[in-house]
Parts: C-alpha cells; structure tokens; sequence
C-alpha cells in the first residue's frame, strides 16, 4: 500500500495531494472557508489517479482547473487538499487496495462508505470546512449517510462535470458534503447552475417498498426521525415507488452503468493491463461483457422508471426514504462476494433518483448502534434549492 501523507489523521488524502492550499479569492460567500475535492476534478498543472496508481502514472497534468472547482475558488474558498475514493470509483463501500481505508470518525469500526470515502472523511474530521465529490451511484449519499454529514446529488446537469473524469455519463453528477446545514446551501447556491424550479413542499411521499428493505435498526431511527418532524414537513403518505419492479431497476443502472463504462474507464484498464483490487476487479469483467441488447433493454426499463417517478415528483411533492438500508458496514468487510448483499440492497435505493436525473439529499438525521442514519429527500427536476431550504429547515429539529 502507498505511504500517505503524515498530516493526515483519517487517511482521507492521497500521496499526491497539495503541497500548499490554492488560495480563493480574497472576498466573496466562501471567502475564508477551505474544501478538499475527490482525486477526479482536474486542476491546473496536476494529474489525477481515479483511485489507481497505474493511471496516475500514466496521467498527463490537466491544462484547466475544473469549472466546478474554479467556482469555489472564485466564491472565496481555499483548497486544501485531493482526498482518496474508491478505486475508478467503482464501489460504495469506502476503501481502496493502493491508497487505503480513510476513518470514519463519527463510526471508527465501520466504513466511511464510498466512492467518495476520503472526501467524507476530511469533512467529518474537520480536515476541512467542505467537501466535492461525485455522485453515480450513491457515492455522495452513502458516504453523507455512514458519516453523519450532509449529501447533495444535484438534479443531473445542474452542477458543471466538466473536468470531472467521466465514469457514466448519463449518471454522473458533481456532489457537496459538509458538516453543517446553513454552509451546505450556501456551497451549493454557488455551485448549482441550469433552471431552477421553486416550489412549497406541499406533499411527502414515504417509500414503503424501499422502506422495507431496511435493517431493522435503520428502520426503527427512520420513524423516531419522521415522529420528531411531525408538522413540520406534511404528514408522509404511504405508498410503494417501485413494488416488485425494484431488483429490476438496480440491475437496470448497473447494466448501463456498466456499458457506459466500456466507453469511458475500461479502455484504459485493458489496455494497460492494470492492476485492480478485488470486487473493482470482477466488476470490470462483468462490465466488459455486456451488449448492445443488453443495454437497449435496460434503458427501456430506466425510460419507464424515469417517466414513472417525474409523474410523481410534481414540484411540490417530495420521497422520504433511509438513504441506506442499512448501518455502516464495519472496516473489515472485504469488496467481494461477501459485500454483494449490502451492494445490490443500496443501490436498489440508490438507484431511482439515479435513473429519473432527480436531485436528492441525505441529512444526518439519527444515530443506531452507535453509527448515523441518513434520512434522503429525492426532489422534483431543478428543486434542489428546495431540498436545501428544507434541510436547514429541518436541522433545529433533528438535533434538538
């Protein structure tokens, strides 16, 4: 495994990270604020690894800082440091055979939860003030989930990808993690682009056929939660998003997640025989062997779901759901046949916000067995300023 660097108490940074912060500028909504961003934003003049070595080693320095990071720096915040994530991002576990495990402070027994693992660690360290990320498959919400923070998948295309290496691209979004939720909108107001659509929240939705996936301890916090926030959001009505249709849909974004991968990833790791971990190793195999009949299916099947929830989702109305069904896995769970139960349960999660390009948050809502429990808000195209005023909304509440 490679050293990391000795400033690091949680290992959420890679060998490579910054000599120095790259200062923000002097003024603005930011200024006097530090973030850290995922080893996958281009920044001027450095090279990134996407989790492996190999690639990092055969990088060449990026020409322009990332559009996303360039706002953060406008906006007055200073980037400290380039944090470790799952390696090509392949995985929401959080850990990396090369680069390590980063600690998750608020569960040191348990996973960070990934891809976006060293970034959530940094933040729920207080390494830094805030943290980017990237969310395809969960890897900002998980993540937000197993480590107590606050997550934003945006609607899809509202924050810039630019510079941001590709993994899925009809999936691939630009995610925020922070500590607090006053700093969580303000970071996103900066960030977040496109049409935005304001709306009251006038109706919530609980997900019961996702809901009753969930560990029972998950579960029982999900209840207390809604219980505490009673008259403050409108009561949840009970209906099922999905029903017997859910394993389809996961397999579905899997499926297309991993066809757009041929296009993007996989190139590289066949081509340089690259050394890849276990469970990223077999996922590549898989990804490499699915076709165009494969692929056609899925997306008729990913069309269906996104008309189904956008139908839903009316500006107004909100799904409540766990973010995960379960509680942080503890740190020795190894990335294979043992992790695929608590992959397929996450993603079939995960997956529906993924599929209709919604825009969803997960707050740290509760604590079960000594580890946090999200609580998600999946939110109607371009209602991510509302997610974020109901967050904050939402906050007193909770931690009363």
């Amino acid at each position: 495994m490679i050293a990391v660097p000795s400033n690091d108490p949680v290992g959420a940074l890679v060998p490579h990270t910054l000599d120095a912060p790259l200062r923000g500028r002097g003024q603005g909504p930011l200024a006097g604020l530090t973030f850290m961003v995922k080893d996958l934003f281009a920044i001027k003049g450095r090279k990134v690894s996407n989790g492996n070595p190999d690639f990092y080693e055969h990088a060449t320095p990026a020409h322009e800082t990332a559009p996303s990071v360039q706002r953060l720096l406008d906006a007055g915040a200073s980037l400290t440091g380039i944090t470790v994530c799952d390696e090509f991002f392949y995985s929401v576990l959080g850990t990396n055979v090369h680069y390590g495990q980063p600690i998750n402070t608020r569960a040191r027994q348990h996973v960070t939860g990934g891809s976006s693992c060293g970034s959530a660690a940094a933040v729920a360290a207080q390494m830094c003030d805030f943290a980017l990320g990237s969310d395809t498959g969960g890897s900002i919400r998980v993540p937000a989930s197993f480590s107590g923070l606050y997550g934003l998948r945006p609607t899809h295309g509202r924050i810039d990808i630019t510079g941001v290496t590709p993994m899925a691209p009809s999936f691939d979004t630009v995610g925020i993690l922070a500590r607090d939720a006053e700093l969580f909108r303000k970071v996103s107001h900066v960030l977040l682009g496109g049409t935005r659509a304001d709306s009251p929240v006038e109706r919530v939705i609980l997900a019961q056929d996702i809901v009753v996936y969930s560990e029972a301890s998950a579960d029982q916090a999900l209840w207390q939660v809604l219980d505490k926030l009673a008259g403050a959001i409108p009561k949840p009505a009970h209906a099922d998003i999905a029903g017997n249709t859910i394993t389809a849909w996961r397999k579905a974004f899997a499926t297309i997640q991993g066809f757009e991968i041929q296009s993007t990833l996989l190139p590289f790791v066949q081509s340089n025989n690259v050394n890849l971990g276990p469970g990223i190793k077999e996922r590549f195999e898989i990804a490499s062997t699915i076709t165009f009949d494969d692929v056609e299916a899925a997306r008729k099947v990913r069309a269906a779901v996104a008309e189904h929830l956008r139908a839903i989702v009316q500006p107004g109305t909100l799904i409540v759901l766990p973010t995960t069904p379960t509680l942080p896995p503890e740190r020795d769970i190894p990335d294979g046949a043992s992790f695929a139960e608590f992959r397929a349960l996450t993603l079939q999660s995960t997956c529906p916000a993924g599929h209709a390009g919604l825009p969803q948050i997960s707050i740290p809502a509760a604590e079960a067995a000594g580890c946090p429990v999200g609580l998600s808000f999946i939110g109607w195209p371009g209602g991510d300023e509302a997610l974020l005023d109901l967050a904050v909304k939402l906050d007193p509440l909770i931690h009363a």
